[in-house]
């Protein structure tokens, strides 16, 4: 009997399925992520009105400055002119990066009170539908709670369905920052919450970083939760494809090349957002020292070498993850390639043992939470790695510098 190879065919179906999937979603969910943006932001006018304004009789700086220059500029400035930029200008300083990270902190808080106000006025606007007035307090309600006394947010903007980012420890001492960087469906509304708290950005920052200060105590160490990017929504077009990554990734780059001091940066992707890792890699500084993925779609690489850099890669995914589920391949565009914990992709694949799905990387008590820790304190002896990965184990028995 005559046997045929059949893989060339799989991979013809199994293309032309994931074609079929994207058309679906098309007619489903189309281009409304698009169209979701006013023509004008209050961080536009913000930046405009930055562009015009001075300081003790001198013109302020270009806000596309090297970070180094504007962190220089602030340094000539008394506490009072510092603080009344941030006052007057607060979106563009509390965006800024090469601004002093505390009075990014300080101009955001003006902002958000600033568009609190703005919301409570919408929900007692008789133009507006039920659904106006609902959307309103919810985005109230989302300001009072990041304004809660103690929070550190390092980026905000209320644009569309909203960009922020906050700190969790302090970056200014910190010698090993952590970035999280989350997939579909972030904005501001969902950046925080009580139902599954360890699926949100804020959720999965603060358990990393309680983590990493159980794993140690003395380690100066900061964590920052990374919703600074326009996510895809929903399963849609824009997650099948590298558009909303690579913007993202821009943004993400800048981030890290302003951050304070001389720290070694970790970042950790989940879902989607390491198809932005993936796109950012190649262009990261050399402070980034490690990569870790978890619930992959792919990197938008065949392998980690062809991702052009020197930080460690690193993958896990959950035995019950339906991310292993989705075709992992890249056609016309469509799809984001290999996948990372498969053994041809060469990362060092990390133990998920605990996480219980797509969502349940940072849930406390999991092994692959306390990877992520272990990880970004640097101490990469302690890691546990798959169970059938022997280059993650070769790798660490031969020593791992932090």
């Amino acid at each position: 009997m005559t046997s045929f190879d059949t893989t060339p065919q799989l991979n013809v179906w199994r293309a032309l399925l994931a074609l079929a999937v994207v058309f679906v979603m098309l007619a489903t969910s189309g281009w409304t992520a698009i169209h979701s943006h006013r023509a004008a932001s209050a961080l536009q006018a913000s930046r405009s009105a930055w562009a015009h304004g001075s300081v003790a009789g001198h013109r302020l700086p270009a806000l596309d400055s090297d970070p180094a220059l504007l962190a220089q500029f602030f340094t000539t400035l008394d506490t009072h002119q510092r603080s009344r930029l941030a006052h007057r200008y607060p979106l563009a300083v509390g965006n800024m990066n090469g601004a002093p990270v505390t009075l990014r902190y300080a101009a955001n808080r003006v902002a958000l009170k600033h568009e609190r106000a703005v919301e409570r006025g919408r929900m007692h606007d008789d133009r507006l539908s039920s659904a106006g007035h609902y959307d309103a307090g919810r985005r109230m309600h989302r300001y009072d709670a990041l304004l809660d006394k103690g929070r550190k947010i390092l980026a905000f903007d209320p644009n569309g369905s909203g960009r922020v980012a906050e700190v969790f420890g302090d970056l200014d001492t910190a010698r090993r920052v952590s970035v999280v960087v989350p997939g579909v469906d972030t904005d501001l509304l969902t950046f925080q919450r009580t139902y599954k708290q360890y699926s949100a950005p804020v959720g999965m920052a603060g358990a990393l970083y309680r983590e990493e200060r159980s794993a140690d105590p003395a380690a100066r160490t900061a964590v920052i939760a990374w919703a600074d990017y326009t996510a895809p929504s929903g399963l849609g077009i824009d997650s099948a494809t590298a558009m909303r990554a690579e913007e993202g990734a821009v943004r993400l780059n800048a981030l890290v090349r302003a951050l304070p001091g001389g720290s070694r940066v970790a970042l950790y992707c989940h879902s989607y957002g390491s198809v932005l890792c993936g796109v950012a890699a190649s262009s990261l500084p050399s402070r980034v020292s490690d990569i870790a993925v978890a619930g992959s779609p792919g990197m938008r690489a065949a392998r980690a070498a062809n991702l052009h850099t020197a930080a460690r890669v690193w993958a896990m995914r959950d035995a019950d993850d339906w991310i292993q589920d989705v075709p992992h391949m890249e056609v016309g565009g469509l799809g984001h390639g290999a996948d990372p914990v498969s053994k041809g992709f060469g990362a060092r694949v990390l133990s998920a043992e605990g996480a219980k799905g797509h969502a349940g990387y940072f849930q406390p008590g999991t092994e692959s939470l306390r990877n992520f820790a272990e990880i970004g304190i640097g101490a990469y002896r302690n890691v546990s790695c798959a169970r059938d990965d022997d280059a993650c184990r070769t790798g660490l028995s031969a020593g791992t510098s932090a």
